[in-house]
């Protein structure tokens, strides 16, 4: 009974220790394995669901906007790219060349920040903007009645905005029932993706605010309205191509995978 014990823990403990040893098995194997079966477990998607109520009858009406946007219109995306931040790099950086890619510094100095309020215009891809220092609802109002100055009076103005608190205030609405030409659209909650203009601000952040250095707010400012005058000069609409019935069947096979996992 003794020996029998004794050998029985002698192949648990050998057991325990082939667990811990390396399978022999190469990184270029591995990374075979993976391709082949379309894993790529260094990569992480992030995604965000909305749970609004009105989902799909919001997503319609921005879509359709869109695709087929009234007669005698304008269809405006709207937002505000807040906390913009005037940064100062502590060394100077090193230009691209051959071989080499661009060089700048990681640490930095704050210098202070602006925040971009935008209109992009649907149908050609012009941008109104305006750099403020704060984004209440009175800078919201100032730049809805640039907005009124600065595009054709006999035309109504449709614009799809987000469900930031500033564009529901009193003041705004009130603003609003004095000018009958503009409406606004909201987007479902979680859902900025359905407002174009983010587009925009993904582009000039990449060419422009993400490489910048800039000594003082004015700095920033001014090569944020240097990049809006480029870019007006040779605007190129963001064409909305997805439908919206295939919008729907998406988000609902995204909540049935989330929902069959619990």
């Amino acid at each position: 009974m003794k020996r029998h014990r004794k050998r029985a823990g002698s192949c648990k403990r050998a057991q325990t220790l082939d667990t811990k040893q390396p399978v022999g098995i190469a990184v270029s194997s591995v990374q075979q394995i993976w391709r082949a079966h379309g894993l790529k477990p260094h990569l992480l998607r992030r995604f965000k669901l909305s749970n609004d109520p009105a989902f799909a009858e919001k997503l319609v009406d921005i879509v359709g906007l869109y695709v087929n946007p009234p007669d005698k219109a304008l269809v405006l995306a709207v937002d505000e790219k807040s906390q913009i931040q005037a940064l100062d790099r502590t060394q100077p950086g090193l230009p691209l060349k051959k071989g080499r890619a661009g060089t700048m510094t990681h640490d930095y100095k704050r210098n202070g920040t602006t925040t971009l309020f935008a209109a992009l215009n649907v149908l050609d891809g012009t941008v109104i903007g305006h750099c403020s220092a704060r984004h209440r609802h009175q800078e919201f109002v100032r730049f809805l009645t640039m907005i009124d100055e600065r595009t054709p009076p006999d035309l109504d103005l449709h614009l799809v905005v987000d469900n930031y608190a500033t564009h529901k205030h009193p003041d705004v609405k009130r603003w609003l029932t004095q000018h009958p030409r503009f409406r606004l659209h909201f987007t479902p909650t979680s859902a900025s993706w359905l407002n174009l203009v983010e587009r925009f601000f993904a582009e000039i952040t990449r060419k422009r605010i993400r490489r910048g250095v800039f000594r003082s707010v004015t700095d920033l400012q001014v090569a944020i309205y240097s990049y809006l005058a480029e870019h007006n000069d040779h605007p190129k609409p963001f064409v909305w191509t997805a439908k919206a019935p295939d919008i729907l069947e998406k988000v609902r096979r995204g909540k049935h995978a989330l929902e069959s996992q619990h």
